[in-house]
């Protein structure tokens, strides 16, 4: 039985990568159109005033070589349809402020009580997000999804090269209530409109009648794949999705977790930071363009063998306006 843990982790070593397709010629052929797009001189995202237009150093930063697959696979690799919801996602994380105003200062009144929690990983490498409605702590508001918006960014700065999305394991016990069917259809929205390939499996326990009911009314909102991610009362151990040191105690786990938000908060916080930038150090090394190699960032530069890279060269940068992203807080 391990100690008791109030902290997040980092990703272990040696966790069975999934690993990813090798693409088809004609999909080849597609990824490096749609990377041309976004590479060529002068490139203006659409519906952003031209002089603010051009791609900032963390946007070509974002469209990396497995960023452009996900939405090649979500749009089942119509090329139109990629190019448009990527140009979407841009726009919106302009606007929703990933870049200005969502920090951890302005969303941490929301995080005082663990209702969100980064801890432990599964099988496969992917990081647990808990969800545990039972310790709202705050009266609905705007804040409360970007809040979840800020924690899905961090889970994606905790998952390491080869794991491109994260399991979320949600606790209904404790008398919890359901969010309203407003916020969860926002969570929902832009869950599946901006991070499109990022869910692994939606994990829910200790399921009562009521938020029953509220998921047969959420789920004709869904994305027929979300739908199949879905698990009510699953056993996570029992099932191969989770080894016992790397869940906690309330899902069957040997880990001792208790949230204290003056040490979690912190730490969670300088892990994200140090990772980004360690990334974005070694991303400029290799060129500093859309469409880097998510791999070979995140292995210092070494492309690993399990992932089919992006090979052609790429494209030059535009003459963007750039942003320093590691002077952004978190």
């Amino acid at each position: 039985m391990s100690s008791r843990i109030s902290q997040p982790i980092l990703p272990p070593k040696g966790f069975a990568v999934c690993p990813t397709p090798a693409l088809t010629s004609e999909q080849d052929q597609v990824q490096k159109t749609l990377q041309a797009h976004f590479s060529k001189d002068g490139y203006l995202i659409p519906g952003v005033e031209k002089k603010e237009g051009g791609l900032m150093e963390e946007e070509k930063f974002w469209l990396s070589y497995e960023c452009q697959l996900r939405y090649l696979r979500a749009t089942r690799w119509k090329l139109s349809q990629a190019i448009a919801r990527l140009e979407a996602t841009l726009k919106w994380r302009r606007d929703y402020g990933l870049y200005t105003h969502l920090t951890g200062p302005h969303v941490e009144p929301e995080g005082l009580t663990g209702k969100e929690i980064i801890f432990g990983y599964d099988v496969n490498g992917r990081p647990a997000c808990y969800m545990l409605p039972s310790r709202q702590n705050t009266k609905e508001s705007p804040r409360q999804v970007e809040y979840f918006v800020w924690m899905l960014e961090r889970c994606i700065d905790l998952m390491d090269a080869n794991v491109e999305s994260v399991n979320a394991l949600i606790n209904f016990g404790d008398k919890a209530e359901h969010p309203s069917l407003a916020v969860a259809r926002s969570i929902l929205n832009i869950f599946q409109d901006h991070y499109p390939e990022r869910l692994g499996k939606a994990l829910i326990i200790n399921v009562p009648f009521l938020i029953t009911m509220f998921f047969k009314l959420l789920t004709p909102f869904m994305d027929p794949n979300t739908v199949q991610k879905l698990k009510f009362n699953p056993d996570v151990i029992k099932d191969g999705l989770f080894t016992p040191d790397m869940l906690v105690k309330d899902w069957g786990g040997n880990q001792d977790f208790e949230y204290k938000h003056e040490e979690y908060w912190p730490k969670l916080v300088e892990l994200c930071v140090q990772r980004k930038k360690r990334w974005m150090e070694n991303w400029r090394k290799l060129g500093g363009t859309v469409g880097i190699s998510e791999v070979q960032y995140k292995s210092d530069g070494v492309p690993s063998p399990s992932l089919v890279v992006d090979k052609h060269a790429h494209a030059p940068e535009t003459n963007a306006k750039v942003s320093d992203p590691e002077t952004d807080s978190y």
